[in-house]
């Protein structure tokens, strides 16, 4: 049964609200729960603080995950709905 585009579109935009969604809420957790938690990690690495490491550097790293993971999410979705790059 083909699909009008009009129902196509509306398929592709619920795709991508719901990856834009679900990467927001790790953003969240990582941005202010991480943070939140670190507190209680009371050792030293290297003469620092643990969650100062925690919260610089593991951060830093899930939110270049993040990117990398919105941008080949979002190649794979253009690819499925048919939708070209702009």
């Amino acid at each position: 049964m083909p699909v009008n585009e009009e129902e196509r579109q509306r398929r592709y935009w619920r795709s991508t609200l719901r990856v834009t969604g679900g990467l927001l809420a790790v953003w969240f957790g990582v941005s202010f729960g991480i943070a939140f938690f670190a507190r209680e990690l009371s050792f030293s690495l290297f003469g620092w603080p643990f969650s100062f490491w925690v919260a610089s550097q593991g951060a830093l790293v899930v939110y270049c995950l993040i990117i990398w993971f919105y941008a080949r999410r979002m190649d794979q979705l253009d690819a499925e709905h048919g939708a070209p790059e702009s």
